[in-house]
């Protein structure tokens, strides 16, 4: 049964990669310019471990108890684990703590809590600002001018290192929409780096398996995929 699990995995990231690299050759872009992240969440440490040993390197959990608990015994030191989920304030401490990149800072009182909580880092900690950019999503910064404000909120704490930007596009089969939501991140980028041009605004994580080729075709740097992963499973 776990060589059933690992084949699948392997099976399902083969799969993936040819996806990923025909999209880019389309766009002209290069394979290092896109990073893949394996969204774990609800998944077991068992099936974990047989996609880091098929070579995944980069993981997202989306609560703060679980990944905790997950990773607590498994972090090799090539392993990097993003929190991907709204992110209360009463386990804002923990997931600090715990995570290498918090990619949902939604909100200014969000970026104040972690900013307090990571004065003392030896290296500040990595996040994404999560920029609003679907209408039925409720969480994120809307529009530039709030974007903007915690950009310079987010610099001004020391123990902070914002590194970009990161959306969740409507769900829906209109691919104008999805392509909409996509390219008003990427532009939204352009924009940080043209009012804060000493900062690295190039991180943009957007695209899951419904529609990472789109987000590809729009500048995403980092792709959140489950299902396309994970999806089918014998366990």
């Amino acid at each position: 049964m776990s060589l059933d699990i690992y084949e699948g995995i392997k099976n399902n990231l083969i799969s993936l990669e040819e996806k990923i690299e025909d999209t880019l050759a389309k766009t002209g872009r290069k394979r290092d310019e896109v990073r893949l992240m394996g969204v774990s969440k609800f998944q077991s440490l068992e099936v974990v471990e047989h996609c880091y040993k098929a070579g995944l390197r980069l993981f997202g959990e989306s609560r703060v108890q679980e990944g905790t608990e997950k990773f607590k015994d498994f972090r090799p030191d090539d392993l990097e684990l993003h929190f991907v989920g709204p992110l209360q304030r009463n386990k804002a401490k923990k997931a600090v703590s715990f995570f290498d990149c918090i990619q949902s800072v939604d909100r200014d009182s969000l970026i104040e809590e972690l900013g307090a909580l990571t004065l003392e880092r030896e290296t500040p900690l990595i996040i994404l600002l999560e920029y609003h950019t679907a209408e039925e999503s409720k969480s994120g910064f809307k529009g530039l001018d709030s974007i903007f404000r915690a950009a310079e909120r987010a610099i001004f704490f020391p123990g902070l290192k914002p590194a970009g930007l990161m959306t969740m596009a409507p769900f829906t089969e209109n691919e104008a929409e999805v392509r909409t939501s996509f390219r008003a991140l990427y532009e939204a980028s352009l924009e940080l780096a043209k009012r804060f041009p000493g900062e690295d605004w190039s991180c943009l994580s957007m695209g899951m398996t419904s529609d990472f080729k789109i987000a590809i075709e729009e500048g995403s740097t980092l792709i959140r995929i489950g299902s396309a992963i994970f999806g089918d499973l014998k366990t």
